[in-house]
């Protein structure tokens, strides 16, 4: 799988997280990620330490600038989600536009949640 690749619809998503749940536990974690330091990097790391596989929701661009300020994001989602699968602990990362990460956690339905 690409680095490109790791970037999935929510059906898609959720029909990798079935698959992967038959080789252990799926972890979820969330977040804008605008700006990736070395903080993001570490919990990310943590995260998938928990289990075999760590899907990242990152909320698209208009749900950040509800969240954050019409100046924000400063990187676009694209950007963003494909530093995140750049990384070697991210399997999924799957883009979401609702206040809150809970839709696409009922969707996808991991085994851990992880927040920061």
């Amino acid at each position: 799988m690409s680095n490109a690749d790791k970037i999935v619809s929510v059906a898609d998503g959720a029909k990798l997280v079935e698959k992967w749940k038959q080789e252990g536990e799926v972890v979820f974690t969330n977040g804008c990620f605008d700006i990736v330091h070395l903080g993001h990097i570490d919990y990310l790391e943590k995260a998938k330490a928990i289990g075999s596989r760590l899907v990242v929701g990152l909320n698209t661009d208009a749900s950040v600038k509800r969240l954050k300020g019409p100046e924000r994001p400063l990187n676009n989602e694209y950007a963003r989600a494909r530093m995140l699968a750049a990384l070697a602990c991210t399997d999924a990362v799957i883009l979401f536009d609702e206040p809150t990460p809970l839709e696409l956690i009922t969707d996808i339905k991991p085994d851990v949640l992880v927040k920061g």
